[in-house]
């Protein structure tokens, strides 16, 4: 079987609807003229590569059906080249969104909105891990006393991080001239009494994904590590609008995955020997250590969960869909979900009351009401237990165990759940990686992966070559299966509002995010040599706030989420 000519494959781009000058520069990259000729030139198709491939495919064929299949195939390769002809940036989305709700339910909305936190006391802190351990709450009631300017704070936290850096690797860029430029605009309308509300004056810092314009935004690679996105993610932009003070871009793994980046690995400031775990490394490094009071964060599969647990802090991963994603790094479309990092679920709530709701630039994100109460009755939440702290044993449960008496005490009625575990949930991963695959195609097809800082078999580059052997139709299928999870969660979540769940419980990372349900995870207990333990509040779809006053009650009772590593003290 031969090859086809020049014209007839510009017949074929043709007949695809691809614009002339499109197919022109396919065919040229396919005869070597481009610069993916050299990996990439269009070949002819054999039987006995089909044969070879069948067991990829999950087919056993006869030889007369390879034979057939061959002018099929060889017409299939002609469209992948020309498709690949088309430059697709990672800001470009599939024209497919991904929606948490099951088909046929209706969606729970709340009667109020608004954010109430417990009042803080005013007094200054005392030293300088003091100003940098201080909630969000705690340094605006500073700022509206007068206390400290939004510049002198800026200042404060700008000396902190850089010294703490040293120790924890945990920023890509300080973007000391734009937070500087901030704070005086912020110090200005303070004088003129105008107030933008509880975030005004507060630092925070952006996880490496975001894009600011003036500053690289480098996905924790080196193939981006002076690369500079013109343009601001809407997170940023509604943070500044709120006044937050953008203070550094943190660290995270190589697109996304783990604590090793493109400067080495970011650390726990528990145990400066291991990694804060990933892919949110620094967010989640920075505000363990005293640096930052917030942070943004991102999740696909555990990158708020694991750090948080790692470095001992409070994270929020929203329902799919509540945060935009424009400005962000895209891995996986129908699994990525941006949050907010802090001490406190006070603290998150008045994060994400800020950055949550719809964007025109994200056709995934959705308008829906937000109301945190912190004196909501615990008694008119319905809270469910995974079946692990029924059994009282299990990796992580005994530190919980603690919380639900704690809980009980003070209201709640607490509910064993069966926990849906009747599917491959953990097979359902390969969605990931072929969505990755997808977002960095040309870095790999342009072998430009063997440059990428993390080269093991479960690094991406490896995942991304893998990736590529995935059938289309098995992708299709893992959806069709996880459409299935969604189906099991929501009938979980018709008869309680949460769940708690030590974190890494059975399938409860993967299902989770699989299906877009918020989750909020927080520190519970602190063992040998100072390793924390973290618990996991799983909300129904929409239901973070609460999910929210769960925690805020458990650390209404607690000091455990005050705990400071000795190294920040």
């Amino acid at each position: 079987m031969s090859a086809l000519d020049r014209r007839q494959f510009l017949a074929l781009g043709t007949a695809l609807g691809l614009p002339a000058i499109l197919a022109e520069r396919a065919w040229a990259v396919a005869e070597g003229e481009g610069a993916l000729g050299d990996v990439h030139r269009i070949a002819a198709i054999t039987a006995e590569q089909v044969a070879g491939a069948e067991a990829i495919a999950g087919l056993s064929l006869t030889a007369a059906e390879r034979e057939m299949l061959l002018p099929n195939l060889e017409r299939g390769l002609r469209a992948f080249t020309a498709i690949r002809g088309v430059p697709l940036p990672n800001s470009v989305a599939p024209a497919i969104a991904f929606s948490p709700l099951v088909p046929g339910r209706t969606v729970e909305t709340l009667d109020t909105v608004g954010v109430t936190v417990s009042p803080v006391a005013v007094s200054a802190p005392v030293t300088d891990a003091d100003w940098g351990f201080a909630t969000i709450a705690e340094l605006g009631a500073l700022l509206r006393a007068g206390r400290v300017t939004v510049r002198e704070l800026t200042e404060r936290t700008l000396r902190r991080l850089e010294v703490a850096d040293t120790k924890l690797l945990m920023v890509t860029h300080v973007l000391r001239e734009r937070a500087l430029a901030q704070a005086d605009v912020l110090d200005a309308e303070a004088r003129a009494g105008r107030w933008r509300g509880p975030l005004h004056g507060i630092p925070w810092g952006a996880k490496d994904l975001l894009s600011v314009p003036g500053a690289p935004t480098t996905w924790g690679s080196p193939l981006y590590a002076d690369r500079v996105i013109e343009e601001t993610a809407t997170v940023v932009e509604r943070l500044d609008a709120a006044g937050a003070v953008l203070i550094a871009k943190m660290t995270l793994g190589e697109f996304a995955m783990g604590d090793v980046w493109y400067g080495g690995m970011t650390r726990s400031p528990w145990n400066l020997e291991r990694g804060s775990s990933g892919s949110s490394a620094g967010s989640a490094a920075a505000v363990a250590a005293g640096v930052l009071p917030f942070a943004i964060g991102s999740e696909t599969l555990g990158s708020i969960v694991s750090p948080c647990t790692r470095c001992g802090v409070s994270g929020l991963r929203p329902t799919s869909g509540r945060v935009s994603r424009h400005g962000a790094m895209a891995l996986s479309w129908t699994m990525d979900k941006l949050g907010p990092i802090a001490r406190t679920a006070d603290d998150l709530a008045v994060v994400f009351a800020a950055i949550h709701g719809n964007d025109l630039r994200d056709p995934t994100a959705q308008a829906m009401p937000f109301g945190f109460d912190h004196d909501r009755p615990l008694d008119t939440i319905r809270v469910g237990i995974h079946p692990t702290l029924v059994r009282g044993e299990g990796n992580g449960v005994a530190a919980i165990l603690p919380v639900l008496e704690s809980l009980r005490a003070r209201g709640a009625e607490l509910r064993p759940v069966e926990w849906p575990d009747d599917l491959p949930a953990s097979s359902l991963n390969l969605i990931i990686s072929v969505e990755g695959a997808a977002a960095f195609d040309a870095v790999t097809r342009e072998n430009l992966d063997d440059q990428m800082v993390q080269q093991t078999p479960g690094a991406w580059p490896n995942a991304f070559r893998a990736a590529r052997f995935v059938p289309a139709v098995e992708y299709l299928q893992a959806n069709r299966v996880r459409a299935l999870v969604m189906e099991r969660l929501d009938d979980l979540f018709r008869d309680v509002d949460v769940v708690i769940t030590p974190p890494f419980a059975g399938n409860v990372l993967i299902s989770t995010n699989l299906s877009g349900h918020p989750a909020v995870v927080c520190p519970v207990a602190f063992g040998e040599n100072d390793v924390p333990a973290t618990m996991t509040v799983i909300g129904g779809l929409w239901k973070e706030e609460l999910a929210l006053r769960v925690v805020a009650e458990w650390q209404r009772a607690s000091d455990v989420h005050l705990r400071r590593p000795p190294a920040f003290s």
